[in-house]
């Protein structure tokens, strides 16, 4: 039984024992991102009665990013991740000709974006070689795909603004080893500012209000 306890008490050793009472530390991210967008339609079709349904579908895309991590207490960290995103995301349209014939068109609006996150992290105690947390703020983010200023040549295009802004919640878990810190997050970001270019075609015209949303699943090392 002595023998036991003993081999138990080795094995909980705690890895990395000073790591979080450093002032500051870096790492870097990977990550999947599903890039989707909330639609707020106006309040009436009427006047476009050839479209019967406009939705929005995410696709999955990545992102990496630098870590860098400001110790501000025992259970806060402030935290500053610029990372670049691909991703793209789509709109279906359902579309009467004729009011007899129905057909469906999908407009791809595809992104690659800067994102400069803000975020405060909040841990729980350590219990030996992990801890939870939970983590919010805000971000700005450019697309640098946006195609707010091109002019539509054969095809008709949905464009969306530059600019953006958006706050992010999310939960994560940290494991320490013998020589980093590996983490993973759940997170979602809202966006606050309408993206969406109006031209006054039907793509545009049934939509009062677009953001983004998107949902990650970051993987992180310090």
């Amino acid at each position: 039984m002595s023998f036991s306890i003993y081999a138990q008490r080795r094995i909980s050793i705690e890895n990395l024992a000073g790591y979080d009472y450093k002032r500051y530390h870096f790492g870097f991210v990977l990550g999947l991102n599903q890039m989707d967008f909330h639609i707020k339609p106006i309040e009436d079709y009427k006047p476009l009665d050839s479209l019967y349904i406009l939705e929005s579908y995410p696709e999955w895309g990545f992102y990496l990013g630098i870590v860098s991590d400001l110790r501000l207490g025992q259970y806060f960290d402030l935290r500053f991740i610029p990372t670049l995103a691909f991703g793209d995301r789509n709109l279906e349209y359902l579309i009467s000709y004729k009011d007899t014939i129905f057909y469906r068109q999908l407009k791809r609006v595809e992104s690659t974006t800067l994102e400069f996150p803000l975020l405060l992290k909040y841990k729980s105690m350590r219990m030996t070689n992990f801890r939870a947390y939970i983590l919010g703020g805000f971000k700005y983010t450019l697309d640098l795909a946006s195609k707010q200023e091109k002019k539509d040549d054969d095809e008709v295009l949905v464009k969306i603004k530059k600019h953006d802004f958006a706050y992010e919640l999310g939960v994560g878990f940290d494991y320490y080893f013998e020589y980093f810190k590996f983490s993973t997050e759940l997170k979602m970001s809202y966006g606050i500012r309408d993206l969406l270019v109006r031209d006054n075609t039907i793509f545009t015209s049934p939509i009062q209000k677009l953001n983004s949303k998107v949902f990650m699943i970051s993987f992180l090392f310090e």
